[in-house]
């Protein structure tokens, strides 16, 4: 019986400290400057505001992530970043379940509200207008720029059915 118990506290110890340090690691993550590569994190207070006409997106390509706070929820995640025809957007994948609304709270929240966002790349923000597109030339454009830059399986009829939903990043006005 005493092994049983032994073990029993092994494996409530396995268990509680990596859920401990996790839970942690989230609640001051939501605090930081920007978000970490696991958790998202809190407002941006660091950066220059870009001023100026809207800026040639390509260099982006080399790109892979950028960091995308959405003023709504004061909170901020990193995301991929696809430029086509001098415009820029970001697709948010697995919106057909209920999970995945959850989950990716941030873009429901972007498609109901304002859309008031900014950018960080590198250490210069960016002050855009989240809009949710689900059909027009652009959707061709992302399609075919996130799957030669990411290797996604994007396609037109999950767009079409919910499950990606799709944003262009406007110049805020």
């Amino acid at each position: 019986m005493k092994i049983l118990i032994a073990i029993a506290q092994l494996i409530g110890f396995a268990i509680l400290i990596p859920a401990t340090v996790v839970a942690t690691l989230w609640l001051d993550a939501r605090g930081d400057d920007g978000p970490s590569v696991i958790f998202r994190g809190g407002v941006f207070t660091t950066g220059t505001l870009y001023q100026g006409t809207e800026p040639n997106w390509s260099f982006t390509d080399d790109i892979r992530v950028v960091e995308l706070q959405l003023n709504e929820t004061q909170d901020s995640r990193t995301t991929f970043i696809i430029e086509s025809n001098g415009r820029i957007f970001v697709t948010c994948d697995y919106m057909g379940t209920p999970l995945g609304r959850a989950w990716k709270q941030w873009a429901v929240r972007a498609a109901e509200g304002s859309g008031a966002a900014e950018l960080r790349i590198g250490n210069v923000r960016y002050e855009r207008t989240m809009k949710r597109i689900t059909e027009g030339p652009e959707i061709n454009w992302v399609i075919e720029k996130k799957i030669a830059k990411y290797g996604s399986f994007i396609n037109q009829e999950l767009i079409a059915s919910g499950e990606i939903w799709v944003f262009e990043f406007a110049p805020r006005v």
